[in-house]
């Protein structure tokens, strides 16, 4: 790979002729600034960085998930109220895209970052100490993470873009987006593995603040700005007016049919994403009781051992998806023009009947329910670097960061904004998911149970039969 960018000879007007080099005349076209060059090693030691960092910033986005039910029990909030705490960081998120995405495509990218960063660290660190009476904060501070994380969401991407053309950036994007599900997961593992060690969960969002110190310095120290189309040879940079305004942008990209369609692509998976992340490791938990092998929790800190699994899936079915669809992609490609588009939609098609089975299958055998969804997130993650690829391949380097905010503002308004919120609602309605119902004949034997007022069989076969109804076979009781 080379990272010196040269522009072509003809670029730079005409060639200089027997007698020495020709003077340009008033209709030559304007000379372009000097080709920018950085050595192989800077290039990839910055890409390395911002890889760290995406880890970071995806560990932050799920660690609350990791200890869902330590939150619950600590602020007293049911399942729709906590549902509301990623809506919130997803809509403070999806609110501040756009304008970072303005400051990106204008300012120092690297002075946006470094702020983006400080942000979310301070409001984490801050979160921390909240007091229960006080849970209205707890969600304003999830909010002001997410705000911090829409500035890295939306400019990191389009460094890398300027870093690298080709081969090469389908390849680095690819490990790029790895850290997506690797940092999801991690953030799950984390969580839960501090609440456990130490009693509380608030310790884990403590740790998080040191990581991204160290990130910050790494950011200003090795990370570079380079010019906007830097790694396009042919001048790609120069397309349209750079000093275009903001809504000139959006309606450049409105009319380009393949960053739209691929937006609302991007949009479903995050509607399934965003719900599948927040409640999976809950809805594993409550499988398991209904199975006889947890008791229910009712207060912290409660067993976390299903978010440590659904963490580990998450990390190794991510890696291995991203690094499927990348080379997928990269070698489909050179068959077919349209091969991008090909796989996402092969996989997003295909998760589906994955994920069903997994959450019906989940009453009756938890090994099924475990396999069927981690095929689902694997062919997920089959589309996080392919979809990065087109928005860089289609939109002119000077636009984006727009489209990367465009993108993540659609994608999060009408994909995981909502889902976590709509998802906790009716979950006490939904067969799968109406678990806790299930639970009154596992209490019967402790002082917490509250039998009901209810004629006929007693109240261990009644609710054995409610459950059966359902969809829940219970054989014993837990011991």
């Amino acid at each position: 790979m080379s990272v010196e960018f040269r522009q072509p000879e003809g670029l730079h007007g005409q060639s200089p002729g027997p007698g020495g080099p020709s003077r340009a005349t008033d209709t030559d076209p304007p000379s372009l600034p000097a080709p920018w060059s950085l050595p192989r090693w800077r290039a990839y030691v910055a890409a390395a960085v911002l890889c760290y960092i995406n880890l970071l910033n995806y560990m932050n986005w799920f660690i609350i998930a990791g200890v869902l039910l330590d939150v619950q029990k600590f602020f007293h909030i049911s399942d729709s109220n906590a549902g509301l705490l990623q809506t919130v960081f997803i809509s403070f998120l999806l609110l501040s895209a756009p304008v970072f995405g303005y400051l990106g495509d204008r300012h120092s990218r690297k002075a946006t970052l470094s702020f983006g960063i400080l942000l979310w660290s301070g409001a984490g660190l801050s979160s921390s100490f909240i007091s229960p009476r006080y849970s209205w904060l707890f969600f304003l501070s999830r909010g002001l993470v997410g705000t911090g994380t829409a500035s890295y969401s939306t400019i990191a991407p389009t460094v890398l873009g300027d870093l690298f053309v080709r081969d090469q950036r389908t390849r680095v994007l690819a490990i790029f987006y790895i850290f997506i599900p690797v940092g999801s997961g991690l953030g799950y593992v984390l969580g839960s593995a501090v609440a456990e060690l130490t009693g509380n969960w608030r310790w884990a969002l403590r740790i998080m603040p040191c990581l991204e110190a160290v990130a910050l310095i790494l950011l200003i120290m090795l990370v570079p700005d380079p010019p906007r189309g830097a790694a396009e040879k042919q001048g790609v940079a120069t397309t349209g007016d750079p000093r275009s305004s903001w809504c000139e942008d959006v309606r450049y990209l409105w009319r380009n049919w393949s960053f739209v369609w691929s937006t609302l692509g991007v949009t479903a998976m995050a509607f399934v994403t965003g719900a599948l992340g927040f409640w999976a490791p809950k809805f594993l938990f409550e499988a398991r009781v209904v199975h006889g092998l947890l008791l229910p929790c009712f207060r912290e800190p409660c067993n976390s051992q299903d978010s440590l699994i659904f963490g580990a899936l998450t990390v190794v079915t991510g890696i291995i998806g991203v690094i499927l669809g990348a080379e997928t992609s990269r070698r489909y490609k050179k068959v077919n023009p349209q091969a991008e588009p090909l796989i996402c939609a092969a996989s997003l098609l295909a998760a589906a009947p994955c994920l069903y089975l997994a959450l019906i299958l989940a009453p009756t055998t938890l090994l099924a329910s475990y396999v069927f969804l981690a095929l689902g997130e694997l062919l997920l993650s089959c589309n996080w670097a392919v979809v990065a690829d087109i928005l860089l391949s289609v939109v002119v380097p000077r636009c984006r960061g727009t489209a990367e905010a465009l993108q993540i503002t659609v994608g999060h308004i009408l994909g995981d904004a909502g889902s976590p919120y709509l998802m906790g609602l009716p979950s006490a309605e939904l067969p799968v998911l109406r678990l806790r119902h299930c639970l009154g004949w596992w209490l019967l034997p402790t002082d917490c149970a509250v039998p009901r007022e209810r004629p006929g069989p007693s109240p261990e076969v009644w609710h054995r039969q409610d459950c059966r109804s359902w969809g829940v076979n219970i054989k014993s009781k837990p011991t």
